[in-house]
């Protein structure tokens, strides 16, 4: 009677320990695929910045040929 409780208990723990585990790997390739996201976000960003301050610069400098600067871009 002992030994089937025990081999009950096994079935159960390994069963619950299988789910944790398969929980536990989906989460670090979620997290992995974010992190992905996240650095093609902050590369658009950076290269937003890099217009900005070139959009900036052409209006705030009147000596500045409009025409080629904007094609430029």
């Amino acid at each position: 009677m002992n030994n089937v409780f025990v081999f009950v208990l096994l079935i159960i723990l390994i069963g619950t320990l299988g789910g944790v585990a398969k929980t536990y790997l989906k989460q670090g390739k979620r997290r992995s695929e974010q992190d992905e996201d996240a650095a093609e976000m902050q590369a658009t960003i950076e290269r937003l910045e890099e217009r900005i301050e070139v959009l900036e610069r052409i209006v705030t400098e009147k000596h500045i040929d409009l025409r080629q600067e904007i094609a430029s871009l």
